[in-house]
């Protein structure tokens, strides 16, 4: 019995500011942390600080991140977190992806 085939529409309505590789990594790091610093945000998706900044920009306009500016010391610190919006996105997403993958169990 053939496979039915995905709604390929669907795809277009997967949202582009999480769809984008680089926020979609920010927005996972940001799921799994309270907040997370600027340079280990940095460090683990691999973007350089020009490419980390801009993205992070975008997510804050969309409202699915948080910027958060604080000093350690006399250094100051920028750190990030996913706001509810942010979060209610990317379980969005991921749910739409779920969608069109082919069921468990058949070819």
């Amino acid at each position: 019995m053939p496979q039915p085939k995905p709604d390929l529409h669907a795809i277009l309505d997967l949202d582009r500011t999480v769809h984008e590789p680089a926020r979609l990594a920010i927005l996972t790091v940001l799921s799994a942390a309270e907040s997370v610093e600027f340079l280990f945000l940095q460090r683990v998706t691999g973007l350089s600080k020009g490419n980390l900044s801009s993205h992070t920009q975008k997510l804050e306009a969309a409202g699915y991140l948080e910027t958060l500016k604080a000093f350690k010391g006399r250094i100051p610190a920028t750190s990030f977190r996913i706001t509810e919006d942010g979060r209610a996105a990317l379980q969005t997403y991921h749910r739409q992806l779920r969608a069109l993958l082919p069921k468990e169990g058949k070819p």
